[in-house]
């Protein structure tokens, strides 16, 4: 029988598992993205301005999405009116220009489109068809600066998808992607329950320390990096060729996977759970587990202090915000460059208050949290 490079790469490891049993007893086949579908018909976004330009949504306003691969390709939300034409559900995306082309999203609820990204319509599939596909076209080679995706080329690209009796079994896809959400929702279920995040109930003093930070009735102090930290340090380069495989995370510049690119066994520089990591851009990770790091990626952490977890996603929070916009392509960050770097913490008597910043980011999880769980719950229940 035939195979798939991609599922076979996503799920090696886990032979055991029924997803793993389905996917070595289905048969595959090639096909042309233009021969399955009108790709002529597929919308590009256009640099258009809306009038208005929201960060949280509303009762009446609408996804715009553009190519950025943060928050499910959604750059911001609009009231405009639009016209009907301009509206699209139901459908997937994939960015055509930037450091992430090629990288594809669902789209389940309305929405528009910004610039940099391409509406693929695939009009007689359902939702899970749509998602199993687009997992499909997601692995084409179109990354970096080069090499965008457009209508030309998509036309021609060839995708692997189940058969049977040499026709694409959609049911397939469609049992698959059922499968694959309910495990995942299991998962979830069951990381919540051990972690403790499925209790979303606001004690009286992270409700207290919540509403002093909404009133203002908090203090802040700049502090420079190197007083909250006494090992600052960059990562050492490793090219993907130099790579070898094993299972300690390797963080290098970028936001995909939070930075995680690959898991290898070099006996590279090792940096310690508890950290944050700042690569070149000012992409800000905290990071709960050991790995190394690419030399495009500094790393910060303390091993005269143990901070908890809660007062390192404070910092984590703090640090991006101090230097957002400052770095990019033309001006790159090292970590020797940000030894001053200040960053605004919660204080009591000009000193870090680390018991409120810990109470202020459990309460925050909590909130955010809340309507995880209870998805989670409504779908365990279905």
């Amino acid at each position: 029988m035939g195979s798939n490079k991609y599922f076979k790469k996503r799920y090696r490891g886990k032979v055991d598992t029924p997803l793993n049993k389905k996917l070595e007893n289905v048969e595959w086949g090639e096909y042309k993205l233009g021969t399955l579908f009108k790709v002529s018909d597929w919308v590009y976004g256009k640099n258009k301005k809306y009038a208005t330009e929201l960060k949280e949504p509303t009762k009446n306003s609408i996804a715009v999405i553009s190519g950025i691969t943060e928050n499910n390709g959604i750059n911001y939300y609009t009231e405009d009116k639009l016209a009907e034409n301009e509206i699209f559900e139901s459908e997937l995306t994939i960015s055509t220009r930037g450091e992430y082309s090629g990288t594809v999203f669902y789209h389940h609820e309305k929405f528009v489109l910004a610039n940099n990204i391409l509406v693929m319509k695939m009009p007689d599939l359902t939702k899970k068809q749509k998602q199993f596909i687009g997992s499909i076209i997601n692995t084409l080679p179109y990354s970096g600066y080069s090499g965008y995706p457009k209508k030309d080329t998509l036309t021609n690209d060839k995708i692997q998808l189940p058969t049977k009796n040499k026709k694409i079994d959609f049911e397939f896809m469609e049992s698959f992607i059922a499968e694959l959400e309910s495990e995942q929702i299991a998962k979830l279920e069951a990381y919540l329950l051990a972690s403790g995040l499925n209790d979303y109930t606001l004690t009286d003093e992270e409700q207290n320390v919540l509403d002093n930070f909404k009133n203002g009735i908090i203090e802040f102090t700049e502090f420079s990096y190197k007083n909250i930290f006494n090992k600052i340090s960059q990562g050492r380069r490793l090219t993907k060729d130099d790579q070898i495989s094993g299972n300690i995370p390797f963080v290098m510049a970028g936001i995909t996977n939070t930075g995680v690119v690959n898991y290898i066994s070099n006996p590279v520089a090792s940096f310690p759970k508890n950290s944050i990591t700042i690569d070149i851009f000012g992409n800000t990770f905290y990071r709960d587990y050991n790995f190394g790091a690419g030399d495009d990626t500094g790393v910060y952490w303390s091993d005269e202090k143990e901070y908890s977890k809660e007062t390192m996603l404070f910092f984590t929070t703090s640090m991006q915000k101090s230097i957002l916009g400052k770095f990019d392509f033309g001006k790159k960050l090292r970590s020797s460059q940000s030894l001053n770097f200040k960053m605004n913490l919660l204080t009591k008597n000009k000193e870090p208050d680390y018991k409120t910043m810990q109470t202020l980011i459990s309460a925050i999880q909590k909130q955010v949290i809340k309507d995880v769980v209870l998805y989670a719950d409504k779908k365990l229940g279905e």
